[in-house]
Protein backbone atom coordinates (compact mmCIF):
# COMPACT_ATOMS: atom_id res chain seq x y z
CA UNK A 1 0.00 0.00 0.00
CA UNK A 2 2.93 2.36 0.61
CA UNK A 3 3.61 2.48 -3.13
CA UNK A 4 -0.01 3.13 -4.08
CA UNK A 5 -0.87 6.37 -5.81
CA UNK A 6 -2.42 8.76 -3.28
CA UNK A 7 -4.84 9.98 -5.91
CA UNK A 8 -6.37 8.22 -8.93
CA UNK A 9 -8.05 9.89 -11.91
CA UNK A 10 -10.43 7.82 -14.03
CA UNK A 11 -11.66 9.44 -17.21
CA UNK A 12 -15.07 8.25 -18.40
CA UNK A 13 -15.97 11.06 -20.86
CA UNK A 14 -17.96 13.14 -20.30
CA UNK A 15 -17.17 12.36 -16.66
CA UNK A 16 -13.92 12.23 -14.72
CA UNK A 17 -13.62 10.51 -11.34
CA UNK A 18 -11.02 11.82 -8.91
CA UNK A 19 -10.42 9.27 -6.14
CA UNK A 20 -8.51 9.97 -2.93
CA UNK A 21 -6.72 6.64 -2.64
CA UNK A 22 -5.63 6.10 0.96
CA UNK A 23 -8.28 3.70 2.26
CA UNK A 24 -5.89 2.31 4.89
CA UNK A 25 -5.81 5.84 6.41
CA UNK A 26 -9.50 6.47 5.75
CA UNK A 27 -8.39 8.69 2.88
CA UNK A 28 -6.77 11.24 5.17
CA UNK A 29 -5.31 14.26 3.40
CA UNK A 30 -1.53 14.04 3.36
CA UNK A 31 0.60 16.76 1.79
CA UNK A 32 1.03 14.41 -1.19
CA UNK A 33 -2.75 14.18 -1.61
CA UNK A 34 -3.16 17.95 -1.49
CA UNK A 35 -0.53 18.39 -4.21
CA UNK A 36 -1.94 15.59 -6.36
CA UNK A 37 -5.49 16.92 -6.03
CA UNK A 38 -4.44 20.37 -7.23
CA UNK A 39 -2.53 18.95 -10.20
CA UNK A 40 -5.30 16.52 -11.18
CA UNK A 41 -8.09 19.10 -11.15
CA UNK A 42 -5.99 21.65 -13.03
CA UNK A 43 -5.29 19.00 -15.66
CA UNK A 44 -8.99 18.11 -15.96
CA UNK A 45 -9.91 21.78 -16.25
CA UNK A 46 -8.13 21.86 -19.62
CA UNK A 47 -9.75 18.62 -20.87
CA UNK A 48 -12.64 19.55 -23.15
CA UNK A 49 -13.91 15.96 -23.11
CA UNK A 50 -14.66 16.25 -19.38
CA UNK A 51 -18.00 17.88 -18.63
CA UNK A 52 -18.38 17.00 -14.93
CA UNK A 53 -15.86 16.02 -12.25
CA UNK A 54 -16.84 13.63 -9.44
CA UNK A 55 -14.66 13.51 -6.32
CA UNK A 56 -14.81 10.53 -3.97
CA UNK A 57 -12.76 8.48 -1.54
CA UNK A 58 -11.51 4.95 -2.18
CA UNK A 59 -13.44 2.17 -0.49
CA UNK A 60 -16.75 2.54 1.32
CA UNK A 61 -15.68 3.75 4.78
CA UNK A 62 -14.56 7.28 4.09
CA UNK A 63 -14.81 10.17 1.68
CA UNK A 64 -11.98 12.03 3.41
CA UNK A 65 -11.52 11.59 7.15
CA UNK A 66 -9.62 14.88 7.53
CA UNK A 67 -6.04 16.03 7.38
CA UNK A 68 -3.40 13.42 8.17
CA UNK A 69 -2.63 14.23 11.81
CA UNK A 70 0.44 12.00 11.74
CA UNK A 71 2.10 14.72 9.61
CA UNK A 72 1.24 17.61 11.93
CA UNK A 73 4.41 17.59 14.03
CA UNK A 74 6.56 17.60 10.91
CA UNK A 75 4.49 19.97 8.76
CA UNK A 76 2.27 21.97 11.14
CA UNK A 77 4.38 22.29 14.26
CA UNK A 78 3.69 26.03 14.63
CA UNK A 79 1.85 28.92 13.03
CA UNK A 80 4.54 29.62 10.41
CA UNK A 81 4.68 26.00 9.25
CA UNK A 82 0.90 25.81 9.30
CA UNK A 83 0.73 28.77 6.91
CA UNK A 84 2.88 26.85 4.42
CA UNK A 85 0.73 23.75 4.83
CA UNK A 86 -2.46 25.79 4.45
CA UNK A 87 -1.15 27.10 1.14
CA UNK A 88 -1.22 23.51 -0.18
CA UNK A 89 -4.85 23.16 0.88
CA UNK A 90 -5.74 26.57 -0.55
CA UNK A 91 -4.31 25.60 -3.95
CA UNK A 92 -6.51 22.50 -4.07
CA UNK A 93 -9.54 24.51 -2.97
CA UNK A 94 -8.86 27.09 -5.67
CA UNK A 95 -8.49 24.39 -8.32
CA UNK A 96 -11.88 22.92 -7.43
CA UNK A 97 -13.74 26.22 -7.28
CA UNK A 98 -12.17 27.70 -10.41
CA UNK A 99 -12.66 24.61 -12.60
CA UNK A 100 -15.24 25.53 -15.27
CA UNK A 101 -16.83 22.10 -14.93
CA UNK A 102 -19.30 21.36 -12.14
CA UNK A 103 -17.70 19.29 -9.37
CA UNK A 104 -19.73 16.79 -7.34
CA UNK A 105 -18.49 15.45 -4.02
CA UNK A 106 -19.67 11.86 -3.71
CA UNK A 107 -19.45 11.44 0.06
CA UNK A 108 -19.24 7.70 0.52
CA UNK A 109 -18.36 7.65 4.23
CA UNK A 110 -16.58 9.79 6.82
CA UNK A 111 -16.28 13.46 5.93
CA UNK A 112 -14.35 15.15 8.72
CA UNK A 113 -12.32 18.34 9.09
CA UNK A 114 -10.31 18.99 5.96
CA UNK A 115 -12.53 16.51 4.15
CA UNK A 116 -15.52 18.73 4.82
CA UNK A 117 -13.53 21.72 3.53
CA UNK A 118 -12.87 19.82 0.30
CA UNK A 119 -16.55 18.86 0.01
CA UNK A 120 -17.53 22.49 0.51
CA UNK A 121 -15.26 23.48 -2.39
CA UNK A 122 -17.41 21.30 -4.65
CA UNK A 123 -20.60 22.57 -6.26
CA UNK A 124 -22.82 19.70 -5.13
CA UNK A 125 -22.59 17.12 -2.36
CA UNK A 126 -24.28 13.70 -2.53
CA UNK A 127 -23.95 11.51 0.54
CA UNK A 128 -24.39 7.87 1.43
CA UNK A 129 -26.85 7.22 4.24
CA UNK A 130 -23.96 5.92 6.38
CA UNK A 131 -21.87 9.09 5.88
CA UNK A 132 -20.82 11.06 8.95
CA UNK A 133 -19.71 14.69 9.17
CA UNK A 134 -17.71 16.65 11.74
CA UNK A 135 -15.25 19.48 12.27
CA UNK A 136 -13.31 18.29 15.35
CA UNK A 137 -10.96 21.30 15.43
CA UNK A 138 -12.04 22.26 18.96
CA UNK A 139 -10.79 18.88 20.20
CA UNK A 140 -7.39 19.36 18.56
CA UNK A 141 -6.73 22.94 19.61
CA UNK A 142 -6.52 24.29 16.06
CA UNK A 143 -8.61 26.76 14.11
CA UNK A 144 -10.54 25.78 11.02
CA UNK A 145 -9.44 28.07 8.15
CA UNK A 146 -11.72 31.04 7.48
CA UNK A 147 -11.41 31.69 3.75
CA UNK A 148 -11.48 28.07 2.61
CA UNK A 149 -13.59 26.67 5.41
CA UNK A 150 -15.69 28.72 7.83
CA UNK A 151 -16.79 31.36 5.33
CA UNK A 152 -18.00 28.75 2.86
CA UNK A 153 -19.65 26.69 5.62
CA UNK A 154 -21.62 29.74 6.77
CA UNK A 155 -22.69 30.47 3.19
CA UNK A 156 -23.89 26.88 2.74
CA UNK A 157 -25.66 26.17 6.05
CA UNK A 158 -26.05 29.61 7.67
CA UNK A 159 -24.51 30.93 10.89
CA UNK A 160 -26.74 29.01 13.30
CA UNK A 161 -25.95 25.58 11.84
CA UNK A 162 -22.29 26.57 11.39
CA UNK A 163 -22.13 27.39 15.11
CA UNK A 164 -23.61 23.98 15.91
CA UNK A 165 -21.03 22.21 13.73
CA UNK A 166 -17.97 24.22 14.76
CA UNK A 167 -18.58 24.91 18.45
CA UNK A 168 -19.94 21.51 19.46
CA UNK A 169 -17.47 19.52 17.32
CA UNK A 170 -20.15 16.84 17.32
CA UNK A 171 -20.57 14.20 14.65
CA UNK A 172 -23.55 14.64 12.35
CA UNK A 173 -25.30 11.83 10.55
CA UNK A 174 -26.43 12.12 6.95
CA UNK A 175 -29.96 13.10 7.96
CA UNK A 176 -28.57 16.00 10.05
CA UNK A 177 -26.43 17.09 7.11
CA UNK A 178 -29.39 17.03 4.72
CA UNK A 179 -31.57 18.97 7.17
CA UNK A 180 -28.89 21.67 7.48
CA UNK A 181 -28.39 21.90 3.72
CA UNK A 182 -24.83 20.67 4.02
CA UNK A 183 -25.56 18.00 1.39
CA UNK A 184 -27.94 18.06 -1.56
CA UNK A 185 -29.21 14.52 -1.24
CA UNK A 186 -28.76 11.30 0.72
CA UNK A 187 -28.90 7.86 -0.87
CA UNK A 188 -28.43 4.28 0.30
CA UNK A 189 -24.75 3.40 0.15
CA UNK A 190 -25.28 0.75 -2.51
CA UNK A 191 -27.08 3.23 -4.78
CA UNK A 192 -24.85 6.27 -4.30
CA UNK A 193 -22.36 5.71 -7.13
CA UNK A 194 -24.95 4.81 -9.76
CA UNK A 195 -27.20 7.70 -8.78
CA UNK A 196 -24.29 10.13 -8.82
CA UNK A 197 -23.20 8.87 -12.24
CA UNK A 198 -26.70 9.27 -13.69
CA UNK A 199 -27.02 12.78 -12.32
CA UNK A 200 -23.56 13.77 -13.56
CA UNK A 201 -24.22 12.36 -17.02
CA UNK A 202 -27.46 14.31 -17.27
CA UNK A 203 -25.66 17.46 -16.14
CA UNK A 204 -22.89 16.90 -18.68
CA UNK A 205 -25.48 17.14 -21.45
CA UNK A 206 -25.72 20.88 -20.74
CA UNK A 207 -23.78 23.50 -22.68
CA UNK A 208 -20.29 23.76 -21.12
CA UNK A 209 -20.10 27.55 -21.45
CA UNK A 210 -23.47 27.90 -19.72
CA UNK A 211 -22.48 25.56 -16.90
CA UNK A 212 -19.27 27.53 -16.37
CA UNK A 213 -21.10 30.86 -16.43
CA UNK A 214 -23.70 29.70 -13.92
CA UNK A 215 -21.08 28.16 -11.62
CA UNK A 216 -19.17 31.46 -11.57
CA UNK A 217 -22.38 33.47 -11.09
CA UNK A 218 -23.33 31.40 -8.04
CA UNK A 219 -19.89 32.01 -6.54
CA UNK A 220 -20.09 35.75 -7.18
CA UNK A 221 -23.64 35.96 -5.80
CA UNK A 222 -22.54 35.08 -2.25
CA UNK A 223 -19.92 37.85 -2.24
CA UNK A 224 -20.68 41.40 -1.16
CA UNK A 225 -21.80 43.60 -4.06
CA UNK A 226 -18.57 45.58 -3.95
CA UNK A 227 -16.48 42.39 -4.29
CA UNK A 228 -18.34 40.87 -7.22
CA UNK A 229 -16.61 40.64 -10.58
CA UNK A 230 -19.58 41.76 -12.64
CA UNK A 231 -17.40 42.36 -15.69
CA UNK A 232 -16.30 38.72 -15.71
CA UNK A 233 -19.92 37.57 -15.48
CA UNK A 234 -20.93 39.81 -18.36
CA UNK A 235 -18.09 38.45 -20.47
CA UNK A 236 -19.06 34.86 -19.72
CA UNK A 237 -22.66 35.62 -20.66
CA UNK A 238 -21.50 37.29 -23.89
CA UNK A 239 -19.49 34.19 -24.78
CA UNK A 240 -22.60 32.06 -24.35
CA UNK A 241 -24.69 34.20 -26.70
CA UNK A 242 -21.89 34.43 -29.28
CA UNK A 243 -21.16 30.70 -29.18
CA UNK A 244 -21.87 28.00 -31.72
CA UNK A 245 -23.48 26.08 -28.88
CA UNK A 246 -26.15 28.77 -28.53
CA UNK A 247 -27.03 28.36 -32.18
CA UNK A 248 -27.00 24.60 -31.76
CA UNK A 249 -29.31 24.85 -28.75
CA UNK A 250 -31.86 26.88 -30.70
CA UNK A 251 -31.65 24.57 -33.72
CA UNK A 252 -32.03 21.45 -31.59
CA UNK A 253 -35.07 22.90 -29.82
CA UNK A 254 -36.76 23.83 -33.11
CA UNK A 255 -35.89 20.47 -34.69
CA UNK A 256 -37.04 18.59 -31.58
CA UNK A 257 -33.77 16.70 -31.11
CA UNK A 258 -31.13 16.53 -28.39
CA UNK A 259 -28.48 19.26 -28.73
CA UNK A 260 -24.87 18.37 -29.49
CA UNK A 261 -22.82 20.90 -27.57
CA UNK A 262 -19.07 21.27 -28.10
CA UNK A 263 -18.12 24.03 -25.68
CA UNK A 264 -17.51 26.62 -28.41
Amino acid sequence: MADAQPLIVRREPPLAWVVVNRPEARNALSAAVWRALTAAVQDLTADREVGVIVLRGAGEQAFISGADISEFRALRANAAMTAEYDALAAAAWQALTSAPQPVIAMINGLCFGGGLAVALACDLRFAAAHARFAVPAARLGLSYPFTNGIERLVHVVGPTHAADILLSARTLDAADALHMGLVNRVLPGGELEDATRRYALAMAEGAPLTLAAHKRAIQEAVKSKSARDVAALREMARRCFDSADYQEGIAAFLEKRPPRFRGV
